[in-house]
Order: C-alpha cells, then structure tokens, then sequence
C-alpha cells in the first residue's frame, strides 16, 4: 500500500511539472508564439544549400532555388576523352534539373507545426545551428548519350601495333599508336554519378570510361626480324596481261604484311574483294570442272607461291585446300586454292616466338617470289624439304562431245583442252647434318579428272549426213568427228574428163 501511493504522487508530481512548464511559456514567450501562429515566412537559419532562407516565403524560396539551378546551366564541364582531346559542354547541355524541390515545403514549416513545446524546440535548435538541406540534382540520359555519341566518340582511335617496312634490303620500325575506344553506357553512369553526387557546382573535368589499347611490338624486337626463314618463287611467263596483272595486284596487297607471335593470316582477307576497284582483271580459273574468265583469276598462284615459303619457314598451316584439277607451276600437293565464293582460304600462324614480316615481290620475266623474315631458331644444320608423291594417275579415257542444233554441221566450238585426274601427297623430310630424322605427310590432294570437251554442230536437212555426224559423236573422238566433218563438207568431186 506504501509503496502505491509513493508510485502514485510521483505520477502526480510530474504533470504538475509539465503543466508549470507550459505555463511558464506562454508567460515568457507570449509574443513569439503570435507570430509563430501569422507569420508565414521561412525562419532565419534555414537554407537550401547555400541560400539562406529567412524572410522568405515558399514561393520566393523556390524562385531563389530556381535561379541558382539557372545560374548552374551555364557552367562548362569538361569531358575528357583522352589527356589530350576533351569536349567542353554545360551543364545545361546536359539538362541538369532540381530533383527535390519538396525541400521549400519542408523549409517552410519547420518551426510552425507541432504543438507548442515541439515548436519551441524547433526555434531553439535553429538559434543553435543552422539548418541546411541539400539540393539534388538531376540530369538527362538522353542528351548525355548524344553528347557522347556525337561529340566524344570522334576521338576513337583505332590502335597501330609498331610497323616493319622493308626497302632496298634494309627494315625499319614504324612507331606504333595507341588506341582509344569510348565506352559510352558506362560513360553515362560515369558522369552522372559524378555530377549528381560529388559535384561540387563549379566548372570541373570528368575522365570519361575509355579502353584503352597499347600497340604491341618495340623497336628492338622488330630489329630481331632479319633472318630469312623461307623463300618461294613461280613462274606465270605464259599469263597473258590480265593474268599477270592479277597475279602481282595479290603480291603488292600481301607484300609488307607483319604478323606478331599468335596471329593468323588470312590470305582471302588479304587479297579480297575481287573488283576492278581492288585492281583486279578478267583472267581465266577453275569453275566445276571448266575454266571460265572470273575478276582476279591467277590469284590461286599467289596463294600457291605463299603455302610453300610457309612450308619452307616450318610455320603452323591452319587451312588449306587444293584445285580442283590439276595446275602446272607447282607439282601435284603443293598447291594452295582460295575462292571466296566457296570458302576456300589459305591461313597460316606465326607460331614461333618473334614477329615475322611477309615480303612478296614480282619481277618483268614473270616470276613472282615471298620471303619470310623472322628470327632463326632453328638448328644451322637442319634442313627441310617437300617431295610430291604422285599416288594414282586418271586420264580421260574419251573426248566429251556435245550436239548442238542450233548450229550446222561443219561448226566445232567450245574446245577445251582435257585435264589429267591425280591423287598425290606431300612429305616433309627433316635432316639434321645431311641424315634424315624424321619424314611425315603434310596433305593428301585429289584432283578430278576432265576429258576433251567441244560442242558441235548436227543441224542439216541430209538424214544420211545427220545419221552420219550423230555416229561420230558417239564415238567420243574430237579427233574422229573432224575426219567426218571433212568429209561431209567436202566439195563434190569434179566430173571426169
């Protein structure tokens, strides 16, 4: 029961505190509370940033709020592409906006709202310290994406590993340049984090998010690029002009090419498209089985010329095919077709540990040569050589004739000559010191056998003489059929005297 009523006067004891407290402010502060009570204008000691708020309404405030935001438009900010190349814009142009323009409201009631003891406190706690909100900003995507796009994406520099030429047999190194490649979706978040959380609202620089592409290669490894690994030479001295063009058209593409340690050449890449723009001709090649006039026909011979000094130099052959019939400036598997309309290519990997350097030159007698230049690691006394093996030989057996009624007896045309059928392989042997120690097959190649081929005329109103050529053609003699034609041709024979 004691211990009750001491609980209980307690209890009373404090609302009697409470209740003076109250009165107590309504007694010394009677005034303050009026005004609190009628005026509507922000207190002293409120700001939004750096903008002092007092006296203001909340309409005013926002204006001063607004004006500032306007102000900051025209700060220049300076996106960096490179140490070197930049682009300087506004604020503005990035459409910088206030994004939390609730904060007059909040500005503007703190101190008027609550009961009495909590507005008190308010007004208290500003004679104190200040109360400052932050403004946040806001910017727009889009217009950062264009500026991007438009503005900063020029500078895009497409890196140039350090280069070897090859002049009158001295080389020389070509300073490389690095490249610069703007990533512009992170770029965007790049500058808008920054601008939005750090910015500080004065003119800055913003390094944009850029990858960036060092060249490979040094002065002093390419001056290692001396030793001849390989050399090839054909002739094309039965090409006529547009062959021969041809021919030297793919040389000069390929000639200078610098391939570092893992790189694949492509020789399709290289020598390709196949237009009179790329300064290729009309010239003869192999199409199913006939030769027919193609832009850039003789290109294989290049290809062809390029397989050996790459067989030669002990270099990684990724892909390879042979003609479809046979060609007569290499021996039989030693040959390297590319036709971009099949997908035919010859590759290759510079599979040693130093850059080589491809030369390809062609010479007023015809005769085209590659040279491949790198570092010789291989032992002085090993040599290398490429036999043919020729497996099966098949020749044609008859002449392919074809009828044609449009065209009379008496007309041949169309003659092609006929190609010997092949199946061949080729060996690498390896000496050390002049002793064989090893010996392996690099390809096998099949190439199709084609007869004779002509087409020949068997319109006539003669059934003897139609039944007659018709026979001939049966034959499946080119030869045959010219002794019949002779003979059907023939003038009648003067009458005897």
């Amino acid at each position: 029961m004691l211990r009750s009523a001491i609980k209980m006067r307690k209890s009373v004891m404090k609302k009697i505190a409470l209740l003076l407290g109250l009165v107590a402010v309504l007694v010394l502060f009677p005034v303050k509370e009026a005004a609190a009570k009628s005026d509507n204008t922000i207190k002293a000691g409120i700001y939004i940033g750096d903008i002092s708020l007092a006296g203001m309404t909340a309409d005013e405030a926002k204006d001063a709020v607004n004006a500032y935001i306007d102000s900051l438009k025209q700060v220049e900010i300076t996106l960096l592409v490179t140490e070197e190349n930049g682009v300087v814009v506004t604020a503005g142009e990035l459409g910088v906006s206030w994004s939390n323009p609730e904060i007059v409201d909040a500005a503007a009631t703190l101190g008027t709202q609550g009961n009495i003891v909590q507005r008190y406190k308010a007004l208290k706690d500003l004679e104190k310290e200040n109360k400052v909100y932050e403004i946040e900003l806001d910017f727009d995507i889009v217009a950062i994406n264009r500026i991007l796009a438009d503005e900063c994406k020029q500078y895009d520099t497409e890196m140039v590993d350090t280069g070897l030429t090859l002049e009158n047999g001295v080389f020389s190194v070509q300073k490389g340049e690095t490249g610069y490649t703007l990533d512009i979706e992170d770029s965007i978040d790049v500058i808008y984090d920054y601008l939005a959380g750090e910015w500080n609202h004065e003119s800055c620089s913003i390094q944009l998010s850029v990858a960036v592409t060092e060249p490979r290669g040094s002065e002093e490894e390419l001056l290692m690029v001396k030793d001849l690994l390989g050399s090839f030479t054909t002739s094309y001295s039965t090409s006529n002009s547009n062959r021969s063009a041809n021919v030297a058209n793919g040389c000069r593409l390929i000639n200078g090419t610098l391939l570092y340690p893992g790189d694949e050449f492509s020789t399709c890449d290289t020598v390709t498209p196949f237009t009179q723009q790329n300064g290729y001709y009309l010239a003869g090649s192999y199409l199913n089985g006939k030769v027919v006039d193609s832009l850039g026909g003789g290109i294989c011979q290049v290809s062809t010329t390029l397989y050996n000094a790459v067989l030669l130099s002990e270099l990684e052959v990724t892909e390879r095919y042979n003609h479809s019939m046979i060609v007569t400036y290499v021996r039989p598997s030693a040959d390297a077709a590319i036709s971009d309309s099949s997908g035919k290519d010859f590759r290759f990997v510079n599979n040693t540990d130093y850059p080589i350097y491809i030369e390809g030159y062609t010479t007023p007698n015809k005769e085209i040569t590659f040279n491949i230049y790198g570092v010789e690691t291989r032992s002085e006394g090993r040599t290398v050589e490429y036999v043919g093996e020729v497996l099966e030989t098949i020749r044609p057996e008859s002449d392919t004739i074809y009828p044609d009624a449009s065209q009379p007896i008496g007309y041949i045309g169309n003659v092609e000559g006929a190609h010997i059928g092949y199946k061949a392989r080729l060996w690498k042997i390896v000496k050390e010191n002049g002793v064989e120690v090893s010996r392996e097959v690099i390809n096998t190649s099949s190439y199709k056998m084609v007869p004779r081929s002509a087409v020949v005329g068997v319109s006539t109103a003669d059934p003897n003489a139609y039944n007659e050529i018709m026979a001939a053609i049966g034959t499946g003699s080119i030869d045959h059929v010219r002794n019949v034609i002779a003979l059907l041709t023939a003038p009648p024979a003067a009458p005897a005297q």
